[in-house]
């Protein structure tokens, strides 16, 4: 009944529980989804870097895989950061089999501005020779369970999988021009910064920690206090996600 009544009556539905600040699963108004409930990393062994994170019940695998290229004319000393979210129609039944829907496009194009936005890598610690080699970094980022929240969990997986990246030694031969690979030594990817999405939902009436990005998906307008609210408990959020993610990383032993 619950289930039908949210499906006809949507707006309704979210607006009882409102009146009880809490919402259907229980948590009150102003808590999160539990991040601490599952978090690893090295989980794909076929990648060159990967993680896995359930973000409530919502729960998203990133996996990385790193091929070389020639950097671009009018960005010779940069290499490339390519991520794609998917949402296939096995995580939750409103996705369908096919294209990506607009809602994988929007989520891809959120983690594409956060990558742009906050510098988590500088492109040119990915070239290798100056217009000649560089490093792409394929992030795909792939729903296995949805139940909302999916920009701040793709955004956790990317992060998590990044700083599980281990990269081996390329080096141009000068006699031959020839790229050579050394699969014995291998280094992790320089993070920059550690990006932390904390997505807010507002009803009705509703530093050198920077924002890299905030962005504001229609809904009623937006006072300073409410978005200040919202910065101040987002700056807290990435505090405890970053020492989630930093525990998990230390314990992971490189290949």
């Amino acid at each position: 009944l619950s289930i039908c009544f949210r499906t006809v009556e949507p707006l309704e539905y979210y607006r009882r529980f409102l009146k009880e600040n809490c919402r259907p699963d229980g948590r009150e108004l102003g808590e999160f989804r539990a991040t601490t409930h599952f978090l690893s990393s090295g989980s794909i062994t076929t990648a060159d870097g990967s993680a896995l994170v359930k973000l409530g019940n919502t729960t998203v695998i990133c996996g990385i895989k790193a091929e070389l290229a020639a950097p671009t004319v009018d960005s010779a000393n940069k290499g490339y950061i390519v991520p794609n979210v998917e949402l296939p129609s096995l995580c939750s039944t409103k996705f369908r089999s096919g294209p990506p829907g607009e809602e994988a496009q929007a989520a891809s194009q959120f983690i594409a501005d956060v990558i742009e936005n906050s510098q988590i890598i500088a492109k040119e610690d990915l070239c290798i020779a100056n217009g000649k080699l560089a490093w792409v970094l394929y992030c795909d980022i792939i729903c296995l369970d949805y139940d909302g929240n999916i920009l701040d969990a793709s955004a956790f997986a990317l992060l998590a999988a990044l700083k599980n990246v281990q990269l081996p030694s390329v080096t141009i031969n000068e006699e031959t021009g020839l790229s050579e690979v050394n699969l014995k030594e291998k280094n992790p990817l320089i993070i920059r910064k550690h990006p932390v999405a904390t997505s807010f939902a507002i009803f009705d009436d509703t530093s050198r920690k920077s924002n890299c990005s905030l962005s504001f998906l229609g809904g009623s307008p937006l006072t300073g206090a409410k978005l200040q609210d919202c910065i101040t408990r987002a700056i807290t959020r990435h505090k405890e996600v970053k020492k989630l993610i930093d525990k998990v990383i230390k314990s992971i032993k490189p290949k």
